[in-house]
């Protein structure tokens, strides 16, 4: 039996991650804030596979730690971990963000996942059979921002370095690393593409997306390649978005 957490696991990205992994043999923990998101997960894979509900606030350490615990109570090991959850903000202008925005969105995106990774360590290292595999859900904007981004793009650049030094980090423990940069997957949160967001060029546009399936498939593939094998980093995009090239 393989076990993995996904944070997030509620909705969009994290719950279609979950559903996969369970149909291809996880055992699933599911975290996140809403229990009903997350029990609404649980069901819908039932058939699939065995999985856990674990409400679980990303800003809160003392809840991502027990997090982790309840997940070894319950299983004793942890396979594969996927850093998924994650929040943005207002896209207003960079001065008018509040510092309480600022610093939300650094605990969420950035502090949860490196918390969440410490615990990830502690299990994987010390475990029979030794190592796992650690997924990071990045963004395109880990690589270009969009316009009004800054501290969703900050700490995306900044889980790419996360990513690198937990990768190098983990060679001695077998513990791989990975991240995954999506871009435009057809979910709750990129909803508001379908009328039109704003362009760097100061106008707005309907941006192409993707069906989530797309991603849930490559976070399986990732989650089962054999630990001296690593997906150091994965993009899958809409096709005909708005990113390579000039716009």
């Amino acid at each position: 039996m393989k076990v993995a957490i996904v944070t997030g696991a509620g909705s969009g990205i994290g719950r279609a991650s979950s559903l996969a992994l369970m149909k291809a043999g996880f055992s699933v923990v599911l975290a996140g804030r809403r229990k009903d998101a997350l029990e609404d997960t649980a069901k819908a894979g039932k058939d699939f596979g065995k999985s856990l509900v674990v409400p679980s606030d990303m800003t809160d350490p003392a809840s991502i730690a027990a997090l982790f615990a309840k997940t070894m109570e319950a299983f004793g090991r942890l396979d594969v971990l996927f850093n998924n959850a994650g929040i943005g903000t207002p896209p207003v202008p960079l001065e008018d963000l509040s510092l309480q925005q600022w610093q939300t969105t650094v605990a969420t995106n950035l502090t949860a996942p490196f918390l969440c990774t410490q615990h990830a360590f502690r299990i994987m290292k010390d475990q029979t059979p030794r190592g796992g595999r650690i997924i990071n859900n990045g963004s395109i904007s880990a690589y270009a921002p969009r316009p009004f981004s800054s501290p969703y793009t900050a700490t995306k650049h900044a889980i790419s370095g996360l990513t690198r030094a937990t990768a190098l980090d983990g060679r001695a423990y077998d513990i791989a690393c990975g991240q995954i940069d999506i871009g435009n997957a057809a979910t709750e949160m990129t909803e508001r593409m379908t009328g039109g967001v704003l362009q760097p060029r100061g106008d707005t546009m309907v941006e192409p997306r993707m069906d989530v399936q797309n991603v849930a498939d490559a976070i399986v593939f990732m989650a089962t390649r054999s630990l001296d094998a690593n997906a150091l980093f994965l993009n899958i995009m809409a096709t005909k978005m708005p990113f390579v090239g000039r716009g």
